[in-house]
């Protein structure tokens, strides 16, 4: 699992230990990936808050495209269910 941003790798740093992320936050400060994922809001100033599920093939399974901030994370969890992901 990892995270993606258009914020500097330093804002990423911080941000992520902040909020103590036990996981990776990439940064994408040239917006390319951003953009190649159809994820760059108009104007391109940001991107979208959306959230990739992608097998271990590197198939995507799923794109959650309605992201709510307050419930991602239960969100997440239930989608996985769905998915068939084992528990670790």
């Amino acid at each position: 699992m990892f995270g993606a941003s258009v914020d500097s790798p330093e804002l990423n740093k911080q941000f992520s230990k902040k909020n103590n992320y036990n996981f990776v936050l990439l940064s994408d400060p040239t917006k390319a990936y951003a953009k190649a994922l159809g994820a760059l809001r108009p104007g391109g100033g940001s991107a979208q808050r959306w959230t990739y599920y992608i097998d271990t093939h590197g198939v995507v399974r799923f794109i959650d495209k309605g992201v709510k901030v307050a419930s991602h994370g239960a969100d997440v969890v239930k989608k996985m269910k769905e998915l068939g992901v084992p528990k670790k």
